[in-house]
């Protein structure tokens, strides 16, 4: 099936097939789902590229997946000591592993190459408030510049031959690294404000006119959300 080519059809498609999703009970709905969006991951290129994220999303699910079994009462399935996993917990956990996964490929597929500006730029064609908008936009832009002065300033620091232990000289190290990169962030945020000031800027960002989507987008958009309420009515039989 073909992505629709407007970004706001293409968000709109997927907060639907997401919340259809989020509804989904049954486990055999829902391992459908998550084999349905990894194929279209691996065809669309986006589970390659992507793949990183996708590891962390996993890594807690897995962590759900040993613990939410001990947590919910029914037919037992395997004790550790005094606690008891149930099958019912190992069906729960695996539905919101295969769910979440499922959602999570969908997005990257979908929204992953998408630069924030024009994210936001889609988000107020949606008439998502401005305010909401301006923070989405800072926020996704301005992580990976502080991510990248804090990876600078821990190679400096191992330059200076520090070693992470577990003793106080390690802990008032990266206490001093959190402040200096707080101190950082701070004067780069006052030095953007005023060159966004110097450029004009008076609280709101410019929109721009959108055209209208075409109909083969209406199309896609349409087949997506038919494919969400068709694994709802699955679940529900």
């Amino acid at each position: 099936m073909r992505w629709p080519e407007d970004l706001r059809l293409r968000i709109v498609a997927s907060v639907l097939v997401i919340a259809c999703l989020s509804q989904v009970q049954s486990l055999a709905v829902a391992a459908s789902a998550l084999g349905l969006a990894a194929l279209a991951a691996l065809i669309s290129g986006a589970a390659r590229r992507h793949w990183r994220r996708l590891l962390h999303v996993e890594a807690f699910l897995v962590l759900l997946l040993v613990t939410l079994p001990f947590t919910i009462p029914g037919q037992p399935l395997a004790a550790l000591g005094p606690v008891t996993a149930s099958v019912e917990g190992v069906g729960r956990a695996a539905s919101i592993l295969c769910r979440v996964s499922a959602s999570v490929l969908i997005a990257l597929t979908m929204l992953g190459d998408v630069e924030p500006v024009r994210f936001g730029a889609a988000l107020r064609g949606l008439h998502v408030p401005e305010r909401l908008t301006r923070l989405f936009v800072f926020t996704a832009h301005y992580v990976t510049l502080i991510g990248a002065e804090g990876r600078r300033l821990h190679d400096a620091m191992r330059a200076r031959a520090f070693r992470p232990r577990s003793n106080l000289h390690t802990w008032r190290s990266y206490g001093n690294l959190i402040g200096m990169l707080l101190v950082r962030a701070l004067d780069r945020a006052h030095r953007v404000e005023e060159a966004m000031r110097c450029r004009g800027f008076a609280g709101h960002f410019f929109r721009t006119v959108q055209g209208r989507p075409p109909v083969r987008d209406w199309i896609a958009v349409s087949l997506m959300a038919a494919a969400g309420v068709a694994a709802l009515a699955a679940d529900w039989r």
